[in-house]
């Protein structure tokens, strides 16, 4: 792969109307950014959980913060990146002019990266695949293609984020949000086909990337950005290589935000978090920086910043220097995996005690079951009665799905996905009290 072709502007559905024009204020990928910023989707990532139930008196990361913060820190790796290639070869902008811009893509990629998240996160996906391999979703595999039930039955919040940034909704028009090809390739982890989302030797498809109903779409990115094409079926490519930067950014800020949210929310002991984080902030000068901090959350700040600034650089650094192992396809770690010691030994500590005493913790566990039981119930209500329509009771629920959604297509597969593309969109709070409602639990106010 090269970077003469991963780098473009060209824009989906506007590809006929790519001009580049350098004078302008914002270059094409601060507009992606801006039009992600300021997007429905984005802001209902406000109200989904990153871990901790959404916040009572303690402010604790959702979706939202969590994913401008990844954007902040990618953006760093990016920029760092750049400046390692410009001391080598002054003239590279001359060679290449858009790489300069890694940095901003990099940023925009972070921001849509948990876009097609559903509420509840992972127990969210998890109750959606369940509910179409268990029972009552049964009833649909003979109705849809063996590629598309793997869609169905291994639902994917990778794979729904491409979907939401290209697929023409109704009224929305066919560009949709229009991002360049360069950031919506590099949102893509994973990109292949659920039928191959599940080989755990390669990085790229330990999870899947499109849908079917984007399959095509997908194709047409890669193509023109020159990624490297693995295999046709089930289809698979080996990743732009900005998305190893957007991972990074994802893992830097999640495990050692989740530490700070796990402090404020007394989970962990100030001693807990300090004995990890002073371990990845390499400083002898630090503890006596801490000594002079009263406040105990002002102390987990400093860390916190110490360590992402270690991190971010210790991440770019081997980024640069596995560059031509990753534009062959061959790097076959993620950058969090592989970085030096000892900070490699510090993140796999910070594992350990995540999963140990943060993502089982009894608050998190809760609302993962509460969430899995409110998204399946969603789906038994809404799914048969958008499919068969049959009475006044379903007519009024379809009633409630946004006509944005509403598919034109008459196969099973795309009106399946006109009530995953509803539900799966939900904010937590919506979830809850929309099923709540439609199941008699409690009642609509009248405002």
């Amino acid at each position: 792969m090269k970077w003469e072709k991963l780098l473009s502007a060209k824009r989906w559905g506007s590809e006929d109307k790519y001009i580049e024009d350098q004078a302008e204020a914002r270059s094409e990928f601060q507009r992606d950014y801006d039009r992600l910023i300021f997007s429905s989707p984005f802001r209902r990532l406000q109200n989904k959980t990153q871990v901790f139930p959404l916040p009572g008196s303690v402010f604790v990361h959702n979706r939202l913060t969590h994913s401008l913060e990844v954007a902040s820190v990618g953006r760093s790796l990016g920029r760092i990146f750049y400046n390692k290639l410009k001391k080598e070869e002054p003239g590279i902008d001359d060679r290449l002019p858009l790489i300069s811009e890694i940095g901003n893509i990099v940023a925009a990629a972070c921001l849509a990266h948990d876009l097609g998240n559903p509420a509840f996160g992972h127990s969210g996906e998890a109750a959606i695949s369940h509910y179409f391999t268990h029972d009552k979703g049964l009833i649909y595999k003979d109705k849809v293609t063996g590629a598309q039930w793997a869609d169905l039955t291994h639902f994917e919040g990778n794979a729904n984020a491409f979907r939401i940034l290209t697929h023409p909704y109704a009224g929305k028009g066919y560009g949709s949000f229009a991002l360049t090809y360069s950031t919506l390739a590099s949102i893509a982890k994973y990109p292949c086909e659920a039928a191959a989302g599940h080989d755990k030797s390669k990085i790229y498809t330990k999870k899947y990337g499109f849908f079917q109903s984007e399959q095509q779409g997908f194709q047409r990115i890669a193509m023109d950005l020159g990624l490297e094409k693995v295999q046709d079926s089930p289809l698979v490519y080996k990743r732009h290589p900005i998305v190893y930067l957007v991972e990074a950014a994802d893992d830097i800020c999640y495990n050692i935000i989740d530490l700070e949210d796990a402090h404020r929310l007394k989970i962990l002991s100030y001693n807990d978090v300090e004995s990890l984080l002073l371990r990845l902030c390499n400083d002898p000068n630090l503890p006596a920086r801490l000594a002079d901090i009263d406040d105990d959350d002002a102390k987990i700040s400093l860390l916190r910043a110490k360590a992402i600034n270690i991190l971010i650089t210790t991440c770019s650094e081997l980024f640069y220097r596995e560059q031509e192992s990753i534009l062959n396809g061959d790097f076959n770690y993620s950058l969090i995996d592989e970085i030096d010691e000892p900070y490699r030994s510090v993140m796999k500590d910070i594992e350990h005690i995540s999963i140990k005493k943060i993502y089982n913790y009894s608050s998190v566990v809760q609302i993962e079951v509460a969430g899995y039981k409110v998204m399946g119930g969603l789906l038994e209500e809404f799914i048969p009665a958008y499919l068969n329509n049959n009475s006044h009771y379903t007519r009024k629920l379809v009633e409630l799905i946004p006509k944005q959604f509403i598919t034109k297509n008459t196969d099973e597969y795309s009106r399946i996905q006109t009530v995953l593309d509803f539900i799966s969109g939900m904010t937590d709070l919506y979830a809850v009290e929309l099923f709540r409602k439609i199941k008699g639990i409690s009642f609509p106010s009248i405002s």
